[in-house]
């Protein structure tokens, strides 16, 4: 007879697999046998079922401020619910088609001579399109004490610089699939197939030149390369052909001191193409990331098309979300801390963030505990890693001060006006920042959100409300499954202060090396280990896992679970071993942990994946650190023979 309510369903199982084999496949193999993706998803998981349920209770909170009477102007209920409705009002932009971004083009189209491009661009940032390049506001990573611009690379219209220059069929199938989007969306907008073909000629021209100088997926995961900190003279040298200094003054950055800029390389390109592309190829790629920009926000044949490219063509997603849900998403991503109050007040289970805490007590207990019982690090740093680890600062549940949006104009009439005031306002916040102290209070992720992050430069944890519940924390379940689940992606974001990023900044959050050569040298030897792992696992066909791209990932994965187990082991000092259905408390540990990677993805996804993320493909972030546990191999029986052993020499071991 099964026991109820430990927190982990026996049907997920199936058992015709070895746990020594594929514990992935064993743990989670009958839940997703009987949950197929829905047409409507590229992936398809536990998190996703949560993020569905998430999205299910935004509605309601809109749902009932629709219904309701007009709240008070300018209050959170009032841009939440106007913001909604006119996102949900199709028919008023079948009726306006493309109307309003027809003065947008006129402005472009205006454009005489090369010196007008740098402030049409600027004009075009303010009003949230991309092209060329970008710019955001944070802390100096060498002097957390101060914010700072950092200027990088931009302006491409397909996921990756690699989908521009390699020649592999799937490349050249992307780029094909591009080419006859671009086309139907200009003819769409009113152009002859003549003109649509040639602007869009022009664009790809245009965005294969900046693929060509952009930083690879890997080389973008180096934190030194891109700190080139610059005063707006010396960038003028190094890129000349950009008026820099009247394009910060027109964004709003006014006059910089220093700004970072993140590859010079791809500045001084920039400089030389505006001398070398015609101005009538500028206007057709400038006018592009206008209309794909705006694309979903216009009428139904522009929001098919950007869907069948961006979705179908590039992910394997057969049918689009309905309405509700890409506008509740957008509400979210917009002007979230409006809606997360609201959903605060609705949704949020304040017993779970106290035994949060306690769990996490516990998990930096653990850690301490295996830094100092390391035998591969020496004491000097061994004691500043330490010191590192007892900074960490966290933050469970939603902020202690919430964003505030005052003199934000929201009305249910456009949709796409009140995005460009949204972004208007979000600019001129995030430029403040510039003249501020930065603010150790901000959050950079929703209230709802279903995920987690570790911020170096703070050198803290956040953890939104939208992960703390079932099924990856359930405060009535099972300690086993919870420190399995909840406790994995906690460790996993602790150790990402001691990754192969992370690891690069102090306790205070400052870039700076606090490692001997003899410990870098001896880390590095050993992440190594996992990257060359990780190199040899086939995702899809031909394509393998990139271990540098997914190094920082798996050295999460790994670390995590390792640590969340030790802080499991150590919670249960004392108290009664139970077998629960036939499970000792280890194996639902482990049962539990697979249960927030339990995860499909489409083929086409699965290859962007590959080119793209950091992380790993699912059954690898389960198997791959699996195979590196000594703990996983006591636990399951794991021997010689088995695919999930591995020798104890071979094994990845970092923290």
């Amino acid at each position: 007879m099964a026991t109820k309510n430990w927190g982990f369903d026996l049907k997920n199982l199936d058992t015709s697999i070895r746990p020594t084999d594929d514990f992935f496949h064993y743990a989670v193999g009958g839940w997703l046998k009987k949950n197929p993706l829905p047409a409507t998803e590229a992936s398809w998981g536990i998190f996703s079922v949560l993020r569905q349920d998430n999205r299910k209770r935004l509605k309601a909170i809109v749902d009932e401020l629709s219904a309701e009477k007009k709240p008070e102007n300018g209050s959170d209920a009032q841009m939440v619910r106007d913001l909604y409705l006119s996102g949900m009002n199709e028919a008023k932009r079948e009726k306006d088609g493309v109307k309003p971004i027809l003065p947008i083009e006129k402005k472009i189209n205006e454009i005489k001579k090369t010196e007008e491009i740098i402030p049409l661009l600027a004009y075009l940032h303010n009003l949230g399109f991309d092209g060329l390049f970008g710019f955001y506001i944070d802390q100096d990573e060498r002097h957390n004490e101060k914010n700072i611009l950092y200027l990088g690379q931009s302006g491409l219209s397909l996921p990756d610089r690699d989908f521009y220059l390699k020649d592999d069929e799937d490349s050249k199938r992307v780029r094909e699939a591009y080419k006859k989007y671009a086309v139907k969306m200009f003819r769409h907008y009113g152009k002859k197939t003549k003109e649509a073909e040639s602007a869009m000629e022009a664009v790809l021209k245009v965005e294969t030149e900046l693929a060509k100088h952009s930083m690879t997926s890997v080389e973008l995961r180096d934190i030194e390369s891109q700190y080139n900190k610059r005063t707006v003279q010396k960038l003028s040298k190094e890129a000349p052909g950009v008026d820099w200094e009247k394009y910060f003054k027109l964004v709003g950055a006014g006059k910089l001191e220093e700004l970072i800029v993140a590859q010079p390389v791809f500045m001084k390109r920039i400089g030389e193409l505006l001398g070398e592309v015609s101005l009538e190829e500028w206007k057709s790629y400038f006018f592009w990331h206008v209309l794909n920009g705006a694309a979903g926000f216009l009428d139904k044949k522009f929001v098919t098309e950007h869907f069948i490219f961006y979705s179908t063509t590039l992910a394997g997603i057969k049918k689009q979300r309905p309405l509700w849900e890409r506008v509740t998403g957008f509400v979210d991503a917009t002007i979230g801390d409006a809606l997360g109050k609201l959903y605060v007040e609705r949704y949020f289970d304040h017993e779970a963030k106290k035994k949060i805490n306690e769990l996490v007590d516990n998990l930096f207990e653990a850690y301490r505990e295996r830094i100092e019982q390391l035998d591969w690090m020496t004491p000097k740093t061994k004691k500043l890693a330490l010191k590192k680890l007892s900074a960490i600062t966290r933050k469970l549940g939603y902020p202690d001060k919430w964003k505030g949006y005052k003199g934000l104009v929201i009305t249910p009439d456009s949709y796409i006006e009140n995005y460009w005031r949204i972004h208007e306002f979000e600019s001129k916040r995030i430029l403040r920042k510039l003249k501020k102290k930065p603010d150790l209070k901000e959050w950079h992720m929703t209230v709802p959100t279903v995920n987690a992050y570790y911020n170096p430069v703070v050198n803290e944890i956040v953890f939104p409300a939208g992960i703390m519940q079932p099924p990856f924390f359930d405060p009535k379940a099972d300690d086993a499954v919870n420190y399995g689940a909840i406790g994995s992606v906690i460790g996993h974001e602790i150790t990402h202060a001691f990754d192969d990023q992370g690891r690069q900044f102090d306790e205070t959050g400052n870039f700076k090396n606090w490692w001997t050569d003899e410990d870098k040298k001896k880390f590095e030897e050993k992440a190594k280990v996992l990257e060359e792992e990780f190199n040899g696992y086939v995702a899809i066909d031909d394509m393998k896992v990139n271990g540098s791209l997914t190094l920082g990932e798996n050295i999460a994965d790994l670390g995590g679970t390792t640590l969340a187990f030790a802080a499991f082991k150590k919670s249960q000092e004392g108290k009664e071993r139970v077998i629960l259905d036939g499970f000792t408390p280890e194996q639902r540990f482990f049962l539990g942990w697979v249960m927030f990677e339990c995860d499909q993805v489409r083929p086409k996804l699965l290859r962007k994946i590959v080119v793209t993320d950091p992380h790993s493909p699912a059954v690898f972030r389960i198997n791959g650190p699996a195979s590196n546990m000594p703990e996983f191999a006591e636990t399951w029986g794991a021997k010689p023979g088995d695919k999930l052993y591995r020798e104890q020499e071979k094994r990845a071991k970092i923290w």
